[in-house]
């Protein structure tokens, strides 16, 4: 199975990326993770955010191919317990698609975005600095993994 993690954002703290890669590395060889990062626009006082996202919308879109699950990441989404969401890894599995999970920028998603989308996920009611999220999700999914094979490390 394929996941991809299309974040707005890029040049991340050491200690993010190597978060990052530590939970990439624990996953079985059966989940390939992937993180594609989208350049955040700049941002001055006078530009317009309403375009800046929507650029960003686009060029997170473009990565994804026709057919492929789109799962977006927002406060307002579903929050799922780490049963759940071993739940959904497994039905993700078996529908055999590429998954990709939407991490918008300081603004949030744009709007095609979040149309296109098929689930939204919530990792908390919180909003979370975009860097940690990035290490939450590698570290939920590895846990959805250990659920499923019935590793202890979820207990």
């Amino acid at each position: 199975m394929r996941i991809r993690l299309i974040a707005v954002g890029s040049k991340m703290p050491s200690w993010v990326e190597e978060g990052w890669r530590e939970y990439v590395k624990r996953l079985p060889s059966d989940v390939q993770l992937e993180l594609v990062e989208i350049p955040l626009a700049t941002r001055s006082k006078n530009s317009d955010v309403k375009r800046l996202i929507h650029q960003e919308g686009e060029a997170m879109l473009a990565k994804v191919q026709p057919g492929e699950r789109i799962v977006t990441l927002e406060v307002t989404g579903k929050a799922w317990s780490s049963e759940q969401l071993a739940g959904a890894l497994e039905r993700w599995k078996l529908d055999a698609r590429t998954v990709n999970l939407m991490i918008g920028g300081p603004e949030g998603l744009a709007p095609q975005v979040q149309a296109r989308s098929e689930q939204q996920w919530s990792l908390s009611p919180l909003t979370l600095p975009h860097p940690l999220v990035r290490i939450v999700v590698g570290e939920q999914l590895y846990r959805a993994c250990t659920i499923l094979s019935g590793h202890p490390y979820h207990k």
